[in-house]
């Protein structure tokens, strides 16, 4: 299966160039539906949130890359599906709710780009997890990325969102603000160590 190749090969490269070093591991369910929300500050952050991890993390990405000659053949592979720019298509959020329907994993970055790195979170990971009934893992991601410095992914406990079911707009945005703050409570506490 090439989503393990690579993920066997992303765990060597990340272990070697950032020495990545995953904390948390046993909250990631052995099965049922996740969706795993984590910061974002770069284009390495998904390969280096789901390569520790003995399940495999579907994403969405830009639909551009799947126009990039070989990137764009081997995407799907690895459980990346395209989005358009400026908003999330119906059709993705279909096959978003489909693979969490069917027990996957969906890693999502609230803050939707590494421009808004710390910035509002964007509302679909709250309103999918609620609308699936997913289990939601928040992760921080700390380090900056600098050769042969350690970069950490910590997987935290899961998050009951159970007070803001049925409670629309505004419920949806308290949720969001509640996986935002836990998120960068984990980054700004490992920082520090």
């Amino acid at each position: 299966m090439l989503y393990v190749s690579f993920r066997q090969l992303f765990r060597f490269l990340f272990a070697f160039l950032f020495r990545l070093k995953a904390e948390g591991l046993e909250n990631i369910p052995d099965k049922g539906a996740v969706v795993l929300c984590a910061n974002h500050t770069s284009n390495l952050d998904p390969p280096i949130l789901g390569s520790p991890l003995r399940r495999k993390v579907n994403y969405m990405a830009k639909a551009e890359l799947f126009d990039v000659p070989v990137l764009g053949a081997v995407l799907p592979k690895i459980g990346a599906f395209p989005v358009k720019r400026g908003g999330v298509s119906k059709e993705s959020i279909r096959l978003s709710l489909q693979l969490l329907q069917d027990g996957n994993i969906l890693g999502i970055f609230p803050e939707g780009s590494r421009s808004n790195a710390g910035g509002m979170g964007k509302k679909g990971a709250a309103s999918l997890a609620l609308k699936s009934g997913a289990m939601v893992i928040p992760a921080a991601i700390v380090g900056g990325y600098s050769l042969f410095r350690q970069v950490k992914v910590i997987y935290g406990p899961p998050l009951d969102l159970s007070e803001f079911e049925g409670a629309g707009s505004e419920g949806l945005e308290q949720a969001t603000d509640k996986i935002m703050s836990v998120i960068r409570e984990m980054a700004k506490r490992h920082e520090s160590k």
